[in-house]
């Protein structure tokens, strides 16, 4: 027994060592969590009840912020609807968009590589530099697209400057930049084993029969991913219409953030701003969740049961 004691010190301090060390490597982690991230968001929680303009200190007015956001804000509600708008748009869009694209993609062919590499670029360009380029070639005076319209005879578009096209370009344009969820497939088809397709093959099922039975039951994992993630995205959507558009025409491409953006910076109402930051995050939050809910449905594991 006498030995055993040492050696249990021993273990101890090297426990504890070990212990200390594991959370000095997480430490910045933490502590970046919760200086830059919970920190700020009880602090825009404690604002979103308060009439705070910056210049001043914040009053406390309780929910009065919230109540004139559904009561008395016109832009609200007409912000909130283009952002639904959007969002609806752009996730049925880009999952229309990027699965066919990762099917092309995972094709045994000479410079595959180099073909993923070039659509895996709009992810590496900087998001305002993306907006500038787009900007110059949607322009209907000497916008590069008009042109090449004009050239083959076909009427053309006012993309920015129409009401009914300006969020239309919005969404073609985020779907342009959404090339992580054309990765995220393709990474998710070449998971799919060849053999299923071949045990499909010789009990006679045709490319379409293999397509809705083996490869998008087998999808479905990376399918609720792409989904969950491409709503949270759409609701935040921000840059490109803050750089392009500014909000017009007449209000059609004003999505929530941009509204958001200008109560906070612009006319200095932050107290407000926070609570529509907060409403955001429970739509956001509400959304989230139905779709977890339903997962249960429509997921499938890779044995082709449902989780």
């Amino acid at each position: 027994m006498a030995t055993s004691r040492p050696a249990a010190r021993r273990f101890d301090r090297a426990f504890w060592r070990r212990t200390i060390r594991g959370y000095l490597f997480i430490s910045p982690v933490v502590l970046g969590l919760i200086i830059w991230t919970f920190g700020p968001m009880v602090a825009s929680l404690y604002f979103s009840l308060t009439d705070y303009k910056i210049v001043s200190p914040p009053v406390f007015t309780g929910l009065d912020n919230f109540s004139d956001l559904f009561t008395h804000d016109r832009l609200f509600i007409q912000s909130l609807w283009v952002t639904v708008r959007y969002t609806v748009l752009f996730v049925v869009l880009v999952q229309l968009v990027s699965l066919p694209l990762a099917m092309l993609l995972t094709q045994k062919v000479r410079g595959i590589s180099v073909f993923r590499t070039l659509f895996y670029l709009p992810v590496v360009v900087p998001v305002v530099a993306t907006a500038l380029l787009w900007r110059y070639l949607m322009n209907k005076d000497y916008g590069p697209i008009d042109a090449a319209l004009k050239f083959f005879g076909l009427p053309a578009v006012n993309w920015l400057g129409s009401p009914d096209m300006a969020l239309v370009s919005l969404v073609i344009i985020s779907v342009w930049g959404a090339a992580l969820f054309t990765i995220i497939y393709v990474a998710a088809l070449q998971h799919i084993p060849e053999q299923l397709h071949e045990a499909a093959r010789i009990d006679g099922a045709n490319a379409w029969q293999q397509f809705r039975f083996v490869t998008i039951p087998l999808l479905t994992p990376a399918i609720f991913f792409c989904l969950v993630t491409s709503v949270i995205l759409s609701f935040q959507f921000f840059i490109p219409a803050f750089v392009m558009t500014g909000g017009g025409p007449a209000n059609s491409t004003y999505v929530y953030n941009l509204n958001l953006y200008d109560k906070a910076f612009k006319w200095l109402e932050m107290g407000y701003a926070s609570a529509m930051a907060w409403v955001l995050f429970i739509i956001i939050f509400i959304v989230t969740l139905v779709i977890f809910r339903t997962q249960r449905l429509w997921v499938h594991n890779d044995g082709g049961v449902r989780g």
